[in-house]
């Protein structure tokens, strides 16, 4: 496969600075030649560039933070995915949350054109689901999953959509920290939910199996978003939103693993990854070592690191 990867190093929809160094750490940690070694092509498009801001773009809820520039990153990042999908597999270093507002709207349009459905599966403590309106703490990468459904009052701000994804075709796994405007929201729209309580109650592989079976059913294109977060902060310090009781190496891994068993992965984010805050770049490292379980790399692949 060819594997595109597309640096956006934005940290402005996060409530702390460091998610600019994300996508210097996981290629550092590796990643480039991890996904070589997997048999598969690497182009490294580079670093994306912002768009130029709108100046003196305002909105009622004066809690937001960097809304003209994260607009105009999400402008960018959204023609960059367009394009990087057209013959490969893109693969976005974050950077925060925030760019899968562009990474999956840009599929998003790659995906209508081709005649087939985009399916999100949504990994992270967090549903990232708030609109303009209801964000109190006013970090915006928290609403990128609300904006790429084609949820109401991004028009005006946001670019426009040129293909909003059907929410019924969201899977949020892993959730473990949702604000009550998200829970109603969630709802509403009709995206599947499964925080950790349902993980712990049926297993995580029942649930993912679920949903790839309707992707598969639809013949449709799965774009994966992992945030660092959806993992335990025991494994993965290097977050600025750690939520306690997140997944473990092997839950993560098993995702990884069936995911690339499933053939239905078109696209990728890696995101939140602050190595300011990581530990001598484990969690790079994890970023990087899951990546290449949903690329192909079987346990019996892994050799010991001290080998």
């Amino acid at each position: 496969m060819h594997c595109r990867l597309v640096g956006a190093p934005v940290q402005d929809g996060a409530g702390r600075m460091g998610c600019d160094m994300g996508p210097s750490a996981l290629r550092a940690a590796g990643l480039g030649a991890a996904l070589s070694e997997l048999g598969h092509h690497v182009t490294d498009m580079g670093t994306v560039a912002p768009a130029l801001a709108r100046p003196g773009l305002a909105h009622g809820n004066a809690a937001l933070k960097a809304l003209p520039e994260i607009c105009a990153w999400t402008q960018a990042i959204a023609e960059i995915a367009y394009t990087a999908s057209a013959d490969a597999m893109p693969i976005f270093l974050g950077g925060d949350h925030s760019i899968s507002a562009g990474s999956v709207s840009g599929v998003a349009r790659r995906a209508a054109e081709q005649g087939r459905p985009l399916f999100v599966l949504w990994l992270d403590a967090h549903p990232d689901f708030h609109t303009l309106e209801t964000s109190a703490s006013g970090n915006l990468h928290g609403v990128p999953l609300a904006y790429a459904a084609g949820q109401a009052g991004f028009e005006g701000y946001f670019p426009e959509l040129a293909a909003p994804v059907d929410p019924t075709r969201i899977c949020t796994l892993g959730l473990r920290s949702v604000d009550p405007a998200e829970r109603r929201a969630l709802h509403e729209a009709g995206v599947s939910v499964h925080d950790m309580r349902a993980i712990d109650e049926y297993g995580i592989a029942p649930l993912l199996r679920a949903f790839l079976e309707r992707v598969a059913g639809q013949n449709g294109m799965l774009h994966v978003s992992l945030d660092v977060d959806f993992l335990d902060p025991s494994i993965a310090p290097a977050v600025g939103t750690t939520v306690p009781g997140g997944a473990t190496f092997r839950e993560a891994h098993l995702v990884m693993e069936m995911l690339h068993d499933s053939g239905l992965v078109s696209s990728l984010d890696l995101v939140e990854l602050n190595p300011f805050l990581d530990e001598r770049g484990r969690t790079a490292v994890l970023l990087v070592d899951l990546t290449a379980s949903l690329m192909g790399r079987r346990i019996m692949d892994r050799p010991t690191r001290s080998h």
